[in-house]
């Protein structure tokens, strides 16, 4: 660098740290596909978008024996030959010679290639318009972009601005921010200038010449903004859904299987106004509830016996369930875990960190669950769709560094080779700061531990930094975790998060509806962080209550909740609903004393899991979609179809034994059909469709029993074609 201090000093050099990044980003060099990759390209490797502006400066001037800069003749420099594609460049041409960038690079590198940081930083972005709506008669929108500066200045930063399309195929944004429609949808462009980003949302409407909005009643706050958005997009949202489909779907969704035959009848023929509400209320305070949604929580938390040992499971599980059972406020939910210690037979809540075994499992899982965020990324790097560096995700990881446990016991594993499987009671501790470090590998030293997003408060006498913590977390002024938790709940009733995916929350991910969110999010505040209260919000809300059937302008629609989108059973809610239908009592271990999987503590894993028979509980529930419960992300329950589920549903063991089972529920239909075939008929649609047969399926299926010799094996017949159904198998 000897040669380049002589110019160092030289008036009007362009600045690095803002000028010459800008130029960098615009170009593209500092993306993931080129020189921001993790390894670099060509042996040239730059921070992931710009995010560490001095070690790309000695990567630029430093490295490759410095041939990559030339102050005294910068034209000559590695830097712009290679960008220009005067020499070969595996990229191709970067920087157009003429161009503002070509400009600022050459004017810095004639002016000493500095890395000296300048006293006005950009603080904040403008862009407008930051949303809009647009018709099909405006083909292209102008983006306009402004910067703040520290001593208060602003810019105009149009044309040195990044624009990036967060989805394929709907716009394309060119260098100068105009955006032009590819196709009619809701595209998203993220704008960036250096470390400052913010997201642009645009609705393109599709041409509906003869649309006219049919006003829709609306019973709350989140009828009123779903329906907003609706008409602003031209879509007329699909009409109520009938008494015996919304019960159906109730009772999937709040207590995970099917209505009892004579409640859906009963339901049906009630003519009282408020029923609905009456309903929701008695399946609010249902036991069943309370099984179902501690399942939920227990998926997340990965209760499960290969690393909690069956003791440990069944305490967790059942704090849990205590848990929802008292409706104890959410945020308290959290920051008892978050903050607990102690014997994890003694104290349940200690059994997160028992499952969560090292800082890193911690630190992300916590993130993940709480606050709806995924940190993974920035480990190695700054993240680059999101604000969190990668000294965040090692301060945060430091909070739980201090986190340690002691096995009481000498029980040994059953399975010696699985490190992951431990027994006996343990006891989860805090040590020593000093036994406790987490190493930044950017800087080299010990992360200071730091809330994300916040610094660590002064911590109160006696408190230590995972109490903090939880009391951050549970504060009603915390937002990520309100929202993130209202987006869960809202992602389990309506089958898919406001965020999508429900905790995947960051600038590049926007919500479909924000002012929704942040009134759910208000909502379950107010409520005292209330599961009950929110999900009754939810389910009185016509839009929850919509048909599937859909209209003319929303048969495309997946993202607005114009219409209920049907999906299959999950596992737990088949394989409960068939057994309840028929009456007959799942094989489970007599150890377990339980009628039904959603009361289970948890999955079978490990070796023994590799041994189930195929017509045991755990193989079906497996090859439905149940999780083993080793992630903390709703990714690892499946809803896929396979061929191997056809086989089951058809003519699999296990359905076998529930609808062959001789004292099952068409033991009795069997005795009804010989003298009242269509009362046996209408009785077996209640129990398995919730409704009774139609007017043509009772004449033909009606007929076709009164004439059958055999009716037990007719209406096993019928039982087996309404099984296989997409009415039976699909909560609509």
């Amino acid at each position: 660098m000897t040669g380049l201090a002589v110019s160092a000093s030289c008036a009007g050099a362009a600045t690095f740290q803002e000028e010459v990044m800008a130029a960098l980003s615009k170009a593209g060099c500092n993306l993931g596909t080129c020189h921001g990759n993790a390894t670099g390209k060509g042996g040239f490797k730059l921070s992931l978008r710009g995010q560490d502006p001095l070690l790309d400066h000695l990567a630029m001037v430093m490295e490759a024996g410095g041939r990559r800069v030339n102050a005294f003749a910068p034209d000559e420099s590695l830097l712009l030959l290679k960008a220009t594609n005067k020499l070969a460049h595996e990229g191709g041409k970067r920087i157009d010679p003429a161009g503002w960038e070509y400009a600022t690079l050459k004017e810095w590198i004639a002016g000493g290639a500095e890395a000296s940081k300048q006293a006005i930083t950009p603080v904040k972005l403008h862009v407008s318009p930051g949303e809009a709506t647009l018709d099909h008669k405006t083909t292209t929108l102008q983006l306009k972009v402004r910067v703040t500066y520290s001593d208060g200045s602003e810019k105009d930063m149009t044309s040195r601005a990044v624009y990036e399309p967060l989805q394929t195929g709907l716009v394309e944004v060119s260098p100068q921010g105009l955006v032009k429609r590819l196709a009619y949808g809701e595209p998203g462009v993220l704008v960036r200038y250096l470390h400052l980003s913010q997201p642009v949302r645009l609705l393109w409407v599709a041409p509906r010449e003869d649309f006219a909005w049919t006003p829709v009643p609306e019973n709350n706050y989140i009828d009123r903004e779903i329906f907003s958005k609706l008409k602003s997009l031209r879509v007329q949202p699909s009409e109520l859904a009938d008494d015996s489909t919304f019960m159906r779907r109730l009772y999937l969704d709040l207590l995970g299987h099917l209505p009892p035959a004579d409640e859906a009848r009963a339901f049906v023929a009630d003519s009282r106004l408020d029923k609905r509400q009456r309903l929701v209320d008695t399946l609010l305070s249902h036991p069943h509830f309370v099984d179902f949604w501690t399942m939920k929580w227990a998926d997340l938390l990965k209760v499960e016996s290969r690393t909690l040992d069956a003791t440990g499971m069944k305490a967790f599980h059942q704090w849990i369930r205590d848990s929802v059972r008292t409706d104890m406020p959410l945020n308290r939910f959290a920051a008892e875990l978050i903050g607990s210690r102690g014997s994890t037979y003694k104290e349940p809540a200690a059994n997160y960190y028992r499952a969560n075994r090292n800082p890193v499992d911690r630190a992300v899982n916590t993130a993940q669950v709480f606050l709806g965020t995924r940190l993974q990324c920035a480990q190695c790097h700054n993240h680059p769709f999101d604000r969190w560096t990668q000294d965040d995700y090692y301060d945060w990881t430091a909070l739980f560094a201090r986190v340690d446990y002691k096995i009481l016991s000498d029980i040994k594993p059953k399975d010696k080779s699985d490190k992951h499987e431990f027994n006996g009671e343990q006891v989860v501790f805090m040590k020593p700061a000093k036994d406790a470090k987490v190493v930044n590998p950017r800087s080299g030293d010990a992360a200071t531990p730091r809330l994300l997003g916040a610094s660590l408060p002064k911590l109160a006498e006696g408190q230590d930094e995972l109490q903090a913590t939880a009391a951050w977390l549970a504060s009603p002024k915390n937002e990520l975790f309100a929202k993130s938790q209202a987006n869960r709940i809202w992602h389990h009733l309506m089958g898919r998060g406001l965020v999508d995916p429900v905790d995947d929350f960051r600038l590049t991910n926007p919500a479909s509806h924000p002012a929704l969110l942040d009134a759910l999010a208000e909502d379950l505040v107010r409520s005292g962080f209330s599961l009950r209260h929110l999900i009754r919000s939810i389910v009185l809300s016509r839009t929850y209550q919509l048909d599937s059937d859909p209209t003319a302008t929303n048969r495309d629609d997946s993202i607005n909740y114009a219409r209920n989108l049907p999906r299959r059973l999950t596992a737990e809610q088949l394989f409960d609903s068939m057994h309840l239908a028929m009456g007959v009592l799942p094989d489970f271990a007599k150890s377990e004393q339980v009628t039904r999987t959603t009361q289970r503590p948890g999955p079978v894993n490990g070796k023994t899991a590799a041994r189930l028979d195929a017509s045991s509980p755990d193989s079906f529930l497996a090859q439905f979609g149940k999780p083993a419960r080793q992630l903390v992300c709703e990714c690892e329950r499946t809803s896929t179809t396979s061929l191997s589920q056809t086989f089951q549903l058809i003519s699999g063991p296990l359905v076998t034994q529930i609808v062959g089972k001789k004292d099952n529920q068409l033991a009795s239909l069997s005795r009804l059909a010989a003298d009242k075939p269509g009362e046996a008929l209408a009785e077996l649609y209640w129990q398995l469709l919730s409704r009774a047969p139609t007017a043509v399926e009772d004449e033909k299926l009606t007929q076709l029993l009164a004439k059958a010799k055999d009716k037990r094996a007719t209406l096993e017949d019928i039982a087996w074609s309404l099984v296989n159904a997409k009415e039976f198998l699909l909560r609509q």
